[in-house]
């Protein structure tokens, strides 16, 4: 069985993405900042709880360490911990963003390196946003056009551009970043949009479940891949 660690994964797009990975067979590993709220949707889930903070270098070298000791490798890591960071536009408040949806991403990436080598398919996918696209941002006929989320937007295109580099410096372990349509989160409750995170998981769940000769490098949607 394959080993799968989903950050983020107490609830929304995390959450629904380890239920469809537990439901093909996989081991898969929920990690969550909050215990309480991270060991409540394992138990539902028939899954294993690591507590992991992206923002804290203990936290994250902790939960990979638990894994490892565990497992003894990792074959599906989903970057999906993010946060908004709407509101006031500060320095705070952009370190905080970046810190959680950028920075998470190399601190869980670093750690979980040693892991993924150990596959013979490692996977790693990042549910970034095209709200960090260019050209969706740029595109009038676009939703992201609209959207007045500054540090989102710009957290994200950071996260994309990550993805695309870890992806050229570890060429044998897949990287792609992930568009995974408007879903009606917490996150985006004040926006009155999206679809289940059910309909958006499934998204995540195909990049993180692609063969040997799947693609690596990409910005993706459920429709292909995206420009950017």
């Amino acid at each position: 069985m394959t080993v799968a660690l989903v950050t983020g994964a107490n609830k929304g797009i995390g959450f629904e993405t380890a239920r469809q990975l537990l439901e093909l067979g996989h081991v898969v590993y929920l990690g969550a900042r909050d215990v309480e709220r991270g060991e409540k949707a394992a138990a539902e889930l028939g899954g294993r709880f690591v507590q992991l903070d992206v923002t804290d270098d203990a936290s994250v070298s902790s939960a990979l360490a638990t894994i490892g000791s565990a497992e003894g490798r990792l074959d599906i890591l989903v970057h999906n911990a993010g946060i908004l960071g709407d509101g006031v536009l500060d320095g705070p408040t952009a370190l905080r963003v970046f810190d959680t949806n950028a920075v998470g991403i190399v601190r869980v990436t670093e750690a979980a390196l040693p892991l993924l080598r150990r596959s013979h398919n490692p996977t790693v996918v990042t549910v970034s946003s095209s709200a960090g696209s260019f050209w969706a941002v740029t595109n009038p006929d676009r939703p992201e056009f609209h959207l007045p989320v500054a540090l989102y937007s710009a957290s994200k295109a950071a996260a994309t551009m990550l993805t695309l580099q870890y992806a050229k410096s570890q060429p044998g372990i897949k990287f792609n970043a992930l568009e995974p349509g408007p879903t009606a989160t917490d996150m985006t409750a004040a926006f009155g949009i999206g679809r289940s995170p059910e309909e958006s998981a499934r998204v995540v769940v195909r990049l993180a479940t692609l063969g040997p000769d799947g693609p690596t490098g990409t910005l993706q949607d459920e429709n292909g891949e995206l420009p950017w």
